[in-house]
């Protein structure tokens, strides 16, 4: 009886442990089947974006642009949702934010963040990059500045700082100023004796 007791108990441990690589065994041929994700695909899953290295028969190598590998289980593209940036087309938009002074042109200021997005490098000329009013902010009138790029996997950081400093000069040129938030502070005396 203890025998026929530890057996089971050993045959449901080693069935509970082998569920999950059975899991992602099944997963990994689905996704060789389906080609939802494909070495070379530029995705974002679990919080990481990179590259898909290679797929395996119980994980995928997903290479961020830190150099790090993780060994992502292929349970998890299936269960979770994932982004794949060149599933179909590698082409991507990007935004950026920028608040500018309540007394700013604002048309200037939109024409100014477009000639940066233009004349930034790695930005396509189509479509073309636009300039959008987002919103009356507290400290600032935000304007947003949208552009394609079509190699997210040469990063996205990068051409982001490369289009700022682009806005930063002309703002600079042309005294368009940034402003901080700015808050007024009314003191009121009373007498606590």
């Amino acid at each position: 009886t203890a025998l026929a007791v530890f057996s089971g108990a050993v045959g449901v441990g080693i069935g509970f442990g082998l569920q999950k690589v059975f899991a992602n065994f099944v997963s990994g041929i689905i996704l060789l089947l389906d080609r939802s994700v494909k070495p070379g695909d530029t995705i974002v899953v679990a919080g990481q974006y990179g590259r898909v290295n290679e797929l395996g028969a119980r994980y995928a190598s997903v290479i961020t642009r830190d150099g790090v590998e993780h060994l992502v289980p292929n349970e998890e593209f299936i269960n979770t949702r994932v982004e794949n940036w060149s599933h179909s087309d590698e082409t991507i938009r990007l935004k950026i934010t920028v608040g500018v002074h309540y007394h700013t042109d604002l048309h200037l200021a939109m024409k100014l963040m477009i000639d940066a997005a233009a004349n930034t490098e790695r930005v396509l000329k189509y479509p073309k990059p636009v300039c959008l009013l987002t919103d009356f902010g507290d400290s600032a009138v935000n304007l947003q500045v949208r552009f394609w790029i079509n190699d997210p996997m040469s990063g996205r950081a990068n051409v982001n700082s490369d289009l700022l400093i682009g806005i930063w000069e002309r703002f600079t040129e042309n005294d368009i100023k940034i402003p901080y938030p700015q808050r007024d502070l009314h003191l009121i005396n009373s007498d606590f004796s």
